[in-house]
């Protein structure tokens, strides 16, 4: 069982949990994920890491209330135990000294690309990221996000706050503007990710997004989170979850995730008449 130290509402349907989890803590890199089970009979969700502490040993989880078990999930309160947490899972984000690079987060795809973020500004590179949300209710993490970057741009859909627009609008001035970008990160919704490889491919930048299909065991058992890359076939869960932009099969990926949406919508009716 896996305590929770910290909840916090960070926007509509948006909550942040700090676990008790020193082992994972320990080995936690950027880029990885956890895939939590709020019960013995739950769901197997995948949720990326936001955050780690050694010293606490706690790992940062954040989530929005989407299905059944992101509303059980969010439902906890703190010292509430989580039945299962397994991790760190999947291959840690490629980071090196490359130069100037670029970090997209959409939603709540800020808080997965936070550590991305951190992790390449503490290898020395100039990073810049692009951060964006429907609306400033819906924006998370811009603090600690400023203090993982070298600059911060956000944006907002409905221009509430930031810049009024979508975070491929500012990605595609600073490439027309020639800025020296070695690499662009991208984490949030599929089309966004989709969007932001569209973006780049013409200048021959390259750009990684990190997937979430559906997964269930997250060791490459079961292919639930089969993806085609480059035309063959990858498990996100052990192959990535980060794949090159510019050789995902996006349509597929969106049949994916589209493949239990009914079986998805009657768990979350079936809870909400419960409750």
């Amino acid at each position: 069982m896996y305590e929770i130290v910290v909840k916090q509402d960070i926007a509509p349907k948006e909550k942040l949990l700090d676990v008790y989890a020193p082992q994972i803590a320990k080995k936690s890199q950027a880029g990885q994920f956890v895939i939590i089970q709020t019960h013995d009979e739950g769901e197997r969700i995948p949720l990326t890491l936001a955050d780690w502490d050694t010293e606490r040993g706690t790992i940062t989880i954040v989530f929005q209330e989407v299905g059944k078990s992101t509303a059980l999930l969010g439902a906890f309160e703190e010292g509430d135990s989580i039945f299962s947490v397994v991790g760190p899972l999947g291959r840690p984000s490629h980071v090196e000294k490359f130069g100037m690079v670029v970090c997209v987060g959409g939603g709540v795809g800020i808080a997965a690309v936070h550590p991305i973020a951190r992790a390449l500004k503490e290898a020395g590179n100039h990073v810049i990221s692009i951060i964006g949300a429907r609306n400033k209710e819906l924006l998370i993490m811009e603090e600690q996000m400023r203090l993982a970057s070298t600059e911060l741009i956000v944006t907002t859909d409905d221009g509430s706050y930031g810049f009024h627009g979508f975070p491929t609008q500012v990605l595609k001035d600073m490439l027309d503007d020639k800025k020296p970008i070695e690499r662009v990160i991208a984490v949030g919704p599929v089309p966004l990710m989709r969007f932001v490889g569209l973006t780049t491919e013409p200048y021959g930048v390259k750009t990684i997004v990190s997937l979430n299909p559906i997964m269930v065991d997250g060791t490459g058992m079961c292919g639930g989170c089969r993806v085609s890359v480059g035309g063959q076939t990858f498990f996100a869960c052990v192959d990535g979850p980060e794949f090159d932009a510019h050789l995902v099969d996006f349509d597929g990926l969106v049949k994916r995730q589209r493949a239990y949406l009914h079986q998805e919508r009657c768990a979350m009716d079936r809870y909400q008449e419960n409750e």
